[in-house]
């Protein structure tokens, strides 16, 4: 009886470190299904304001844009093209700028006064964005303007200058078509130029130009509009060529007639 006594009471004795193991235990499940709770909720509140922000650019979307691109937006043969795949950053650009909606059918669509606010066109960038994938908001870090512009200049000059002029003036094409100038042009709107190719530009994806490269770009942009006309009298941003040409009949007259003047003179 008395050993029977001994082992029961070793059996019911628990181990001094127990309750404090049950403590431990308590505390990180309770943790653990906050914090898993917490992320839960957080997670699901953006996507509430997502699809908020979806429904208004679908009624937008309705409203101004179904009549030339289709109540899907799968686009009118002859009308308007598809946007499936345009993405956000290429809705942000063109009603971001006022090319769209159409003011009148032409060569190209035209920069105007911008129609709807910012948040309007977020909507819309969103919605359409929700319909098929494609190249979406540029990330902030790229459109600070604190690249570097020396490279910026040379990217320009190699991939931009033949349509944009090297200081970004802008320039003639074919058709009645142009390149418009990139003086005052919004960091952002540059980018997404770039990575969605509007009108007649191409498009420059990150194995074309990376990201960083892009924002060197901005930079340059930048720059220019900081400084106008660095080398002096401008002649109108018109081209080396066109430039030489004014220096050979302008300046080479005046010499030429300076000449004659003073051989004149001495007669």
């Amino acid at each position: 009886m008395a050993k029977n006594s001994r082992s029961t009471a070793r059996r019911g004795r628990r181990h001094p470190l127990a309750t404090i193991a049950l403590i431990v235990i308590g505390l990180v499940s309770t943790g653990g299904a906050y914090a898993l709770f917490s992320s839960t909720a957080s997670a699901n509140t953006p996507a509430a304001t997502t699809t908020a922000t979806t429904d208004q650019g679908k009624r937008l979307f309705a409203a101004n844009c179904a009549t030339c691109h289709g109540l899907s937006a799968q686009g009118v043969d002859g009308v308007a093209p598809s946007l499936y795949g345009v993405g956000a950053a290429s809705v942000d650009f063109q009603v971001g700028t006022g090319r769209m909606p159409l003011a009148i059918q032409g060569p190209q669509a035209e920069q105007k006064p911008v129609q709807f606010t910012k948040s309007q066109v977020t909507a819309l960038a969103d919605y359409v964005a929700s319909l098929s994938p494609g190249p979406g908001f540029p990330d902030s870090k790229y459109l600070k303007g604190d690249g570097n512009a020396s490279t910026g200049a040379e990217l320009f000059r190699i991939n931009c200058a033949m349509c944009h002029n090297v200081a970004g003036a802008g320039g003639a094409l074919t058709q009645g078509k142009f390149a418009p100038a990139l003086s005052g042009v919004l960091p952002s709107h540059v980018y997404e130029a770039m990575v969605t190719g509007p009108q007649n530009m191409p498009v420059f994806n990150d194995k074309n130009l990376t990201p960083t490269q892009k924002a060197d770009i901005i930079t340059y942009l930048k720059y220019l509009d900081q400084n106008p006309s660095p080398g002096g009298i401008d002649l109108g941003n018109l081209g080396p060529v066109s430039e030489g040409l004014f220096i050979w009949i302008f300046g080479l007259g005046a010499i030429v007639g300076v000449t004659i003047w003073i051989a004149a003179k001495a007669n």
